[in-house]
């Protein structure tokens, strides 16, 4: 698909919409109601993700918690992202793809010489210092991530790997912010294993305000959040 490709309908006023080179990072605050959309755009292509409390990024997303009160390890339409507060981030509104994984966390340079031999390696736990950097964050801040388009079988004796991506060209997901939610990307660099289909890609991540149904569809007043 091109990356110049018309994204998928929108009820609403497209407030940004970036295209995310293959493993960089990428963060915005999204306002309270607005959608991310979040599109693979080649398919099978993992994007590493996390989500603060923009106005208390102490707040964030709990990997441990959302699978728990769900009960399920999985992400699909209509999960909620809880926080550790157990307040909801995200809801999960739409999904072409339903297949997420909230349990292998992000690669790094260390787990890339444990895993592989490699070193010096590009990986999403350094994406994630640099985009949490322009919003005042750091390490202690990176937390269990949710990775979608990525698969991550468990089988019944608890054996899990990354496995070959499911998810097809075009392929999206949209969060609805249920508060201003600081979201932010790695698009995963990892050619190592099959996250990417070994051939790390762009994504498109679109940021949606949708239309008051009280408008009779002219669009709100936009709120700004900051980003880069």
């Amino acid at each position: 698909m091109s990356q110049n490709a018309s994204p998928q309908q929108t009820d609403g006023q497209i407030l940004s919409d970036e295209i995310v080179p293959p493993g960089a990072p990428w963060g915005r605050v999204i306002p309270r109601g607005s959608i991310l959309r979040i599109i693979d755009l080649e398919g099978c292509q993992a994007v590493d993700f996390l989500c603060y409390n923009a106005a208390d990024p102490s707040e964030r997303y709990n990997a441990a918690d959302t699978m728990k009160i769900q009960g399920n390890i999985f992400l699909a339409k209509g999960t909620k992202l809880y926080s550790g507060l157990g307040r909801v981030l995200f809801t999960v509104i739409e999904d072409t793809c339903g297949n997420h994984d909230t349990i292998a966390g992000c690669c790094s340079a260390e787990s890339n010489v444990v895993r592989y031999g490699k070193t010096n390696t590009p990986n999403c736990r350094d994406n994630f210092l640099q985009i949490l950097g322009e919003f005042g964050l750091g390490k202690k801040d990176i937390v269990s991530n949710v990775n979608f388009f990525m698969s991550v079988p468990v089988h019944p004796d608890g054996a899990m790997a990354v496995s070959d991506g499911v998810s097809k060209p075009g392929d999206y997901v949209d969060l609805q912010a249920e508060m201003d939610v600081l979201a932010t990307i790695s698009n995963c660099p990892q050619i190592y294993n099959p996250a990417n289909a070994y051939n790390p890609t762009p994504i498109r991540v679109l940021v949606i305000q949708p239309y008051s149904s009280s408008q009779s569809g002219k669009p709100q007043s936009r709120q700004d959040g900051c980003g880069v």
